[in-house]
């Protein structure tokens, strides 16, 4: 039992810790000013296209706009966007523009454009350009998340139009507690235009506008969706980025034919939360940017099943431990023909002893031998260890969904865990987080350990000593709704090895 049980939690720790710790990219709130010219200088910038040749006769002016779900500031340089914040349920703002990636959706933001009107449902930029085309910018907003660009360019002589260019990044906004991977976790996903839909993954590619329905930017939480009221007005959609340690770049490109006298341009985007339910509400397709890992429809099944536990206590805490509760009852089955098969191993162990010292000079009968008792005593070698093997797509597929479903934000359960979706924060030593719930965990790793621990193997009992240990410190910054799913199901586990082991004397 306790050679499986070893093997069960290395496999698991070897998958979590290459997934979580691994993340080499970091944040950057600041460009470099050689990279920034770089920036300034690639194929999909904000650059302007065309030269002034004149002075330009407005001010510089920002303009503010405010609901109860976001705030907004645009500018007139560009008629682009410098900062669009998300007011969530603590009354927490998060910028989803990051610093250097501001403007966003400027066209030629050299230029300063006429404010026509202004008002928190719509603002109208206009520029004429010294060539004498003109291009009006209409932003349209809603009370919630979804709004409307629209881009009208026109000319009253013959002349050649620039080339209109809507971006947006490099990089999504989040808050503090999420920058450190939010690098790695950015990304630029495209949803097919052809049944059956599908989300594409654009890396450092341009590609045919006319493939999708729509494409978006987003991290952890926050999502940036760009959708394009006629998709054959645009010409291409390029996703890219200056190298590993920046996030990517989303643009749009258009090219204004030539033997026509005006053209208009109609985006709609959805700048806001991810959370899972809400995005479902636009029957777009949308929820399919939030990441349920690999195992993912098992993830979305323990999500349904967590969201109604919730609508039971109201507290996404108590629904968690709920939660675990009727996985462990799941996979009790499989706990049960783990710990028989352990049991019948270790049975059978002076046998084997015997039969490994008398044949120890020949590899192939010692092998037949082993098999015939294996045959003789019906047992199965790897029966203790493919039914915990087996939980582990339950199990990676419910820390996936905990960890990365937007519902769990600023989230409290009981005394001071307020958010669980970050670590709980018992109180602060100086500059040292000091967490009470991994440390719980830890505790109770131990005892569960030393009540199931039955091998004289020093270096076996050592290695289940230890794992508390690694556990404690692996969990030590994870999201709060982690560390309780996994206390919670340490104890249920011990529960079930005390009656199932010492009662029923299994072992």
């Amino acid at each position: 039992m306790q050679k499986n049980s070893i093997l069960f939690i290395i496999l698991s720790l070897f998958t979590v810790l290459s997934w979580y710790f691994l993340i080499a990219p970091r944040y950057h709130q600041q460009l470099p000013q050689q990279v920034e010219q770089t920036r300034n200088d690639a194929v999909i910038s904000n650059g302007s296209l065309l030269e002034t040749k004149s002075a330009n006769k407005y001010i510089e002016e920002n303009i503010n706009i405010e609901t109860e779900k976001y705030k907004a500031v645009l500018t007139n340089k560009g008629a682009a966007i410098i900062s669009w914040s998300i007011k969530e349920k603590n009354g927490q703002m998060v910028d989803l523009v990051v610093p250097e990636s501001v403007p966003v959706l400027a066209n030629f933001p050299n230029e300063i454009y006429k404010v026509v009107s202004k008002s928190n449902k719509k603002v109208v930029f206009e520029h004429i350009s010294v060539d004498g085309w003109k291009i009006t910018k209409t932003y349209n907003f809603s009370d919630f998340y979804m709004h409307n660009l629209s881009v009208s360019i026109e000319k009253s002589h013959e002349v050649s139009f620039p080339e209109i260019i809507f971006k947006w990044g490099p990089g999504l906004g989040t808050d503090a507690k999420e920058i450190k991977e939010n690098t790695l976790v950015t990304k630029i996903s495209a949803y097919t235009a052809t049944v059956p839909n599908k989300i594409e993954r654009l890396k450092n590619v341009s590609k045919s506008a006319a493939l999708y329905k729509w494409v978006a930017i987003d991290n952890k939480y926050f999502l940036a969706v760009f959708i394009p009221v006629k998709f054959a007005d645009f010409d291409k959609i390029i996703s890219s980025r200056i190298d590993k340690k920046y996030p990517y770049s989303l643009a749009f490109t258009a090219i204004v034919p030539k033997n026509i006298n005006k053209k208009d341009y109609s985006i709609n985007f959805y700048l806001g939360h991810k959370s899972y339910k809400y995005l479902k509400t636009y029957n777009f397709g949308f929820e399919k940017t939030v990441d349920f890992g690999f195992f993912g429809f098992l993830g979305k099944i323990a999500f349904e099943v967590l969201t109604f536990f919730h609508k039971l206590t109201n507290n996404y805490g108590w629904a968690i431990i709920m939660l675990t509760a009727v996985i462990q009852i799941l996979v009790l089955p499989l706990t049960l023909k783990s710990f028989k098969s352990a049991a019948a191993m270790k049975n059978i162990q002076p046998i084997v002893k015997d039969i490994q010292t008398k044949y120890k000079d020949n590899p192939q009968r010692l092998q037949a031998e082993m098999l015939n008792v294996y045959r003789s005593q019906k047992i199965n070698p790897l029966g203790g260890c493919l039914p915990m093997l087996l939980q582990l797509p339950i199990f990676w597929a419910f820390f996936t969904m905990l960890r990365n479903v937007y519902e769990l934000r600023n989230e409290n359960w009981i005394f001071w865990i307020k958010d669980l979706s970050a670590a709980d924060h018992f109180m602060r030593i100086g500059s040292f987080n000091f967490n009470f719930l991994p440390l719980i965990m830890g505790v109770g790793m131990f005892f569960q350990q030393r009540m199931t621990t039955v091998t004289s193997d020093p270096t076996q009992r050592k290695m289940m000593y230890i794992m508390p240990i690694v556990f404690t410190f692996m969990f030590w910054s994870f999201p709060s709704g982690l560390v309780i799913y996994w206390i919670t199901s340490s104890m249920i586990s011990t529960i079930e090895q005390y009656f199932i082991v010492k009662k029923a004397r299994f072992i």
